[in-house]
Parts: C-alpha cells; structure tokens; sequence
C-alpha cells in the first residue's frame, strides 16, 4: 500500500509540474519546481489559478433567465 501511495504522489507532484509549466512558472523562491514539496506544488498551482481564471474574484456566475425578451 505504502508504495502505491508514493507513486500516487509522484504522478500528482509530476502533473503539477506540467501545468506550472504550462502557466510558464519554472521557479518559486529561486528553487527548481523538481526541488518543491507536493504541498508547496499544490498551494503555487492553486495561487496561480486564482491569478488567471478568469471568473476567480466574481465568484459564480448566475444565469437570469428573461422571460418575454
């Protein structure tokens, strides 16, 4: 079980890295994505996304429904 748990781990840190990538982050605090903790990984991704989705400081949206228009 211990095993399967790291390699969950390490597929997780390694999807991070993708997407980081992708958001064209390569460093935080001078240290490599590689040299990061999955939780650290996790908390930069998250940061990001905030940053750049779109609807993140709007919250939802709500459709309104117009009738007779």
């Amino acid at each position: 079980m211990d095993e399967k748990v790291r390699k969950e781990k390490e597929n997780r840190k390694e999807c991070l890295i993708n997407k980081l990538l992708a958001l064209k982050v390569y460093k935080k605090d001078d240290k490599h994505l590689y040299d990061l903790s999955l939780q650290e990984l996790e908390q930069e991704f998250n940061k990001r996304i905030d940053k750049t989705h779109p609807h993140s400081d709007m919250g939802s949206l709500h459709w309104i429904n117009k009738k007779g228009s």
